[in-house]
């Protein structure tokens, strides 16, 4: 269970309120129309999802840049399919990739009615490592922007979870200590153990079948919450 007195909530945006993995998939699915590429939705997502969270795992990390993650993940994706794009073409992808991904405004099963659900009782803030411009269109356009008082990403915080410092910044705007917050989100190395570092509370919301842990609670749907708070 969570100690309480609570005060604020600190969420992960992408797989924990924002639905990732169907806006991504509706995104490529236009792109690969678009530019006439001839592989198969599915056969490319089986492998470029995985690859995608790895090579997020090298970004915030610091191992590699932005602009390293955006091309290796798609030349990566396709070398595997065996499927020839020109480092134009994944220019190309890439780009298109970030402007159209936020026209998808898909959330997560349950999402609004937990958010309004928790809007009445606690302050929300988002924590995030997703690029700034992407995750405040993201907000704006999935209209769950003004459930949040603070969003501080790696940009803001000149950090990336689970760096401890971008938590500190985040309670730092919010003006509270550690043990009056609880952070929700969907890795348990960058949200939970990042969090658990500088104090704060958790719940780990598992959507990626990851090993069972005794860090903090475990959700598998968002309106678990509900019984934590």
């Amino acid at each position: 269970m969570l100690k309480q007195p609570i005060s604020d909530v600190f969420f992960d945006l992408d797989h924990t309120l924002w639905d990732f993995e169907r806006n991504s998939a509706l995104t490529y699915d236009g792109l690969f129309r678009q530019h006439g590429i001839g592989v198969g939705l599915e056969e490319f997502l089986r492998h470029y999802v995985p690859l995608n969270l790895w090579f997020w795992k090298q970004y915030r990390e610091g191992r590699i840049s932005q602009e390293t993650l955006r091309y290796e993940r798609l030349k990566t994706a396709f070398d595997r399919l065996g499927y020839p794009v020109s480092d134009s073409q994944i220019g190309q992808l890439s780009r298109g990739y970030l402007e159209g991904l936020t026209t998808h405004t898909h959330l997560v099963p349950y999402c609004l009615e937990v958010l309004e659900y928790l809007s009445g009782r606690y302050r929300l803030h988002i924590i995030t490592n997703g690029f700034e411009e992407v995750q405040s269109r993201k907000l704006k356009n999935s209209k769950i922007e003004h459930y949040f008082r603070e969003v501080v990403n790696a940009d803001r915080a000149g950090a990336k979870k689970p760096d401890p410092r971008i938590f500190r910044v985040a309670l730092e705007a919010a003006g509270i200590d550690p043990q009056q917050g609880v952070m929700i989100g969907d890795s348990t190395e960058a949200d939970i153990l990042g969090a658990r570092a500088v104090g704060l509370q958790a719940l780990h919301y598992n959507v990626h079948g990851e090993a069972g842990h005794a860090f903090c609670p475990i959700i598998y749907d968002l309106r678990e919450i509900k019984t934590f708070l």
